[in-house]
């Protein structure tokens, strides 16, 4: 098994995490329900996870792979602009993100399962 990297983060984004955690988005409480206790593939995820200067809806280490779930305030140019910086920066820094709107995870959630599987897959066979 590969030794897990370590990747740095700003200690003031802590107190952030825990209030975005005691505030999360439906989309948000949806995939996670998928996600938690190891439910995919056997994988850790953690929500709203600091890293470097960000904070990642959900971060799976083993996997290096962050999900970004995206509501309407994602649609602004500004946004999807500080959205092409951070994904930038992370891949980067190794961290492979899979964007999905608040209206996949509502509306197609085998589907965003389906990539996130295909993902864990790829990942699996190049390990």
């Amino acid at each position: 098994m590969k030794k897990r990297k370590i990747i740095p983060y700003q200690s003031h984004l802590t107190k952030f995490t825990r209030i975005l955690r005691n505030n999360s988005t439906k989309s948000e409480i949806f995939l996670w329900m998928k996600l938690k206790r190891k439910q995919m593939y056997g994988y850790d995820f953690n929500r709203q996870k600091p890293i470097d200067n960000y904070i990642l809806d959900f971060y799976c280490s083993e996997l290096n792979l962050g999900i970004e779930l995206d509501g309407y305030s994602h649609e602004f140019i500004e946004v999807i602009e500080k959205d092409s910086v951070k994904t930038l920066r992370l891949k980067n820094l190794g961290i492979t993100i899979l964007r999905f709107s608040d209206d996949q995870v509502f509306n197609d959630m085998d589907n965003v399962l389906w990539e996130i599987e295909t993902y864990i897959l790829k990942f699996e066979e190049e390990g």
